[in-house]
Formats: C-alpha cells, sequence, structure tokens
C-alpha cells in the first residue's frame, strides 16, 4: 500500500519482538529504517538483513536508550544518514518483576530507567528535528499494566504510566507544530518475553481475554502503522490498548 513511502523511520529495540514487527510492517509500507539495538549481535545483525529485502534503506545503530547522551548520538547519526526523522518509536523496555516487599532498589531504578528515561532521552532527541520540519509522529510503547496495575509489576506499571502521561504533555507541547505523540498499550502478546510464563499462567490470561487469544507482534504493529502514517493526521495525546478487550 505504501503508506509511509518517503518517510523515514527511527525504532529503538527492534532486534526481535514487537520492534522487529514493526520495522518489517513499516518497511513493506515504504519507510527507511534507522533501527537501534543495545548490542552488535548476530539476533540484531540478522533482522536488519530480513527488513532489507523489503528493499528500503535500513541502518542500524548500537546504543543504549537509557542513555542520555547515547540517545543523541543516535539521532544525530539518523540525521545525518537519512537527512530527516519523520517517525520516533520508543519500544525498548525490560522487566524485573517481583512482589513490592522484595523489590530492590536497583530492580525498581534499572526498569524506570531503561523503559521511562529512554523515551525521554529519544524524545527529547528528535523534538527539534520535527520542529524544523513541522512533522512528526512519535510513538511511545506503554502496556496496559501502566493502566491497570499488576501484582509483581510496581516498577513496570509505574514506568508504563509514567510513559502515558508523557505521551499526553509531549502532545500539547508539540501539537501546534504539527508534531503528534500516541502511546500503545499492549495486552497478552505472545513474544520471547511471555514464551518464558508457565503454560497455567498463559492460560488463566486468556482466559481474561475477550476474544480468547493472545496478540501477535503484527496486531502491535498494525496499530503503529496507523499511528505513523497519515490515516491518523487528527490523533494525538492518546492511548490505545491492543488489548483483545482484555481492558473493557
Amino acid at each position: 500500500m505504501g503508506l509511509l513511502t518517503g518517510k523515514t523511520a527511527l525504532i529503538t529495540g527492534a532486534s526481535r519482538g514487537i520492534g522487529k514487527a514493526i520495522a518489517l510492517l513499516f518497511a513493506r509500507e515504504g519507510a527507511d529504517l534507522a533501527l537501534t539495538n543495545i548490542a552488535d549481535d548476530d539476533e540484531f545483525n540478522n533482522a536488519i538483513k530480513e527488513i532489507e529485502s523489503a528493499g528500503v534503506r535500513v541502518k542500524g545503530y548500537v546504543s543504549n536508550a537509557a542513555s542520555h547522551e547515547d540517545s543523541q548520538r543516535v539521532v544525530n547519526e539518523a540525521v545525518r544518514d537519512f537527512s530527516k526523522i519523520d517517525i520516533l518509536v520508543n519500544n525498548a523496555g525490560i522487566t524485573r518483576d517481583t512482589l513490592l516487599m522484595r523489590m530492590t532498589e536497583e530492580q525498581w531504578d534499572t526498569v524506570i530507567t531503561v523503559n521511562l528515561k529512554s523515551v525521554f532521552n529519544l524524545t527529547k532527541a528528535v523534538i527539534p528535528v520535527m520542529l524544523k520540519q513541522k512533522s512528526g509522529s512519535i510513538i511511545n510503547m506503554s502496556s496496559v499494566v501502566g493502566v491497570s496495575g499488576n501484582a509483581g509489576q510496581s516498577n513496570y506499571a509505574a514506568s508504563k504510566a509514567g510513559i502515558i502521561g508523557f505521551t499526553k504533555s509531549v502532545a500539547k507541547e508539540v501539537g501546534s507544530r504539527n508534531i503528534r505523540c500516541n502511546a500503545l498499550a499492549p495486552g497478552f502478546i505472545i513474544t520471547e518475553m511471555t514464551e518464558k510464563l508457565s503454560e497455567d499462567v498463559k492460560k488463566s490470561w486468556i482466559e481474561k481475554i475477550p476474544l480468547r487469544r493472545g496478540g501477535t507482534p503484527e496486531d502491535v504493529a498494525n496499530a503503529a502503522l496507523f499511528l505513523a502514517s497519515e490515516l491518523s493526521s487528527y490523533i494525538s495525546g492518546q492511548t490505545f490498548n491492543i488489548c483483545g478487550g482484555m481492558l473493557t
């Protein structure tokens, strides 16, 4: 369909799962891609090769999204290599799940830094570029846990709820310059992360979902494509729950 032809997208955490699915779909829709990963490993390099097969320009950057300096460097390099950034997808994230009474300060700080500070870092770095262009779409990866909370995930829930508040604030700050900022809140998505859960845990999650299945990375990618494209040109400051009706 070419919904993103002529666009350049910067996607963090793009070596697997949701990030890779978004990159693959964006490439099929014509976007050139600047992809980041925390390590220069085989998984990242193989993902780049797979995405390149769509016939678009793809370049990988090794970067720690939790580092303010690294984030600024990557944006500068991407602008140098592609001349612009039309779309930013803040996807990088981790979990360190445990009950609050057992949670260490390190587990709290690590999740908040990687999940929330990274969104600040990349968004702050890319805003001047988009202000100059007078256009842009920023897509932040939150979670239904950030909307509803979840026992054993107070650090993760806090980071993802913070992303929602951040998204709304940025949308109000830069909307007058034709820059949109929205969030996606995936529910139970079948990825490498959730595959590690026991079958009983996965079954209990699915029983709570009206559509009676876990989501796929492609389900989330489809929503990201909508927000990245001109189909959503009058949508900003919103959070979309990709959860099969779980939060209904």
